[in-house]
């Protein structure tokens, strides 16, 4: 196990110097939106908190964090934080297979087109989406999280920015919830999928939903998703520990532990395959846990793509 300490320092310099976790441009992190006619304004902002598009990197680092765990050379982990931008982006260009990065910046593309479908009147603009600081609140710096979520809030508002369409649970969380209490600026915030208006009956299929711990837990939204699927023909099978009870894939330990990770994404990952039906997530930390443990799973936003 890493020591937190290491691991919040390493984090919270990033944000520093970079604005998101890694110490890179975000331009080097958010590429999803090239080659798609964007609008720049409407009603709502969608803002992805750069979270679909980090986990190529993400999954990496964690390889290399489980390397290193408990060895002599995870002392020397803190030293990241040094590493200037410029040289940590042109590393980071080489460093995820450009096939995970085409499939999780397909993801948001897909959120993109199904709000599309749905004649939500929205917007996007690269340069303020950024990184809502959530891993650092969860890791317990409360004093460094609210110092990024301050500089992120008084960007958006001073844009002009009101209202939000998420894409994953935290993110969401920390906009709606977190970002009132620590900044003292408040969002309208909604997810993506509570804007959908999709009624389109394929048919036949069925699914078994694995419920992120931010949405069935603290935001209980675990219900807006089996309605949209069920607009679609969709049905979805029971699975245990779900909805406000739900079990978590372990994401949260990753960057302490990533052995304690597996072990709990072990357990969530046999609750699942009991379904005996095609598992969906809803947030690319479990997405990117359940690919990795050799379930083949699929975003929920790829599937409404597919069946709209």
């Amino acid at each position: 196990m890493y020591h937190p300490k290491e691991i919040i320092g390493l984090i919270a310099g990033n944000l520093q110097k970079s604005r998101n976790p890694f110490g890179v441009s975000n331009s080097v992190l958010n590429g999803w939106w090239r080659d798609i006619p964007l609008r720049r304004e409407g009603e709502a902002m969608l803002f992805t908190g750069l979270m679909y598009q980090s986990i190529p990197y993400i999954q990496r680092m964690t390889d290399q964090l489980a390397r290193f765990e408990d060895t002599f050379w995870a002392r020397f982990l803190s030293l990241g934080r040094y590493v200037p931008v410029f040289a940590a982006s042109l590393a980071f260009r080489f460093m995820a297979p450009a096939g995970d990065k085409k499939k999780f910046n397909g993801i948001v593309r897909d959120i993109h087109h199904v709000l599309i479908r749905s004649n939500v009147d929205f917007f996007y603009r690269p340069e303020l989406d950024f990184y809502s600081g959530i891993l650092l609140y969860d890791l317990g710096d409360v004093d460094g999280f609210a110092r990024h979520a301050r500089f992120v809030a008084s960007t958006l508002k001073a844009k002009g920015i009101r209202k939000l369409i998420t894409v994953d649970p935290h993110t969401t969380y920390a906009m709606k919830v977190l970002y009132p209490e620590y900044t003292g600026e408040s969002f309208e915030v909604s997810t993506y999928f509570e804007r959908l208006d999709l009624k389109v009956k394929n048919g036949g299929q069925r699914v078994a939903l694995h419920d992120p711990c931010f949405y069935g837990r603290y935001l209980e939204l675990s219900d807006v998703p089996v309605k949209v699927l069920h607009n679609l023909g969709i049905e979805t099978v029971p699975v245990r520990n779900s909805g406000k009870f739900t079990h978590c894939c372990g994401g949260p330990a990753e960057s302490i532990s990533p052995r304690l990770t597996e072990e709990v994404l072990g357990r969530r990952v046999e609750e699942l395959k009991a379904s005996g039906a095609p598992v969906v997530a809803m947030c690319p930390i479990c997405l990117g846990n359940l690919l990795r443990a050799g379930v083949p799973a699929e975003d929920l936003s790829t599937l409404v793509a597919r069946c709209a």
